[in-house]
């Protein structure tokens, strides 16, 4: 349920906000659909988690470039 939701809104941020401001990700892929593929492979939690710090990455001092979502042996 919670997991439902957290998609929703990422989904939302693609729809809405997203369209309107200028292009400014970094990573590839954007944030949002990192988020979703996150919580979709580990649920709300540990997905929320690894969204959590992928956005706290995404700023003028950060990294950018690929970075996927880790595959299930990768995380742990």
């Amino acid at each position: 349920m919670i997991a439902k939701l957290l998609i929703l809104i990422a989904r939302g941020w693609q729809k809405g906000p997203s369209q309107i401001l200028p292009p400014s990700c970094r990573y590839q892929p954007s944030c949002s659909a990192y988020a979703i593929t996150a919580i979709q492979r580990y649920g709300a939690a540990r997905g929320g988690w690894l969204a959590l710090k992928r956005i706290m990455r995404c700023h003028p001092w950060g990294g950018q470039g690929y970075d996927p979502v880790p595959q299930v042996e990768d995380h742990k």
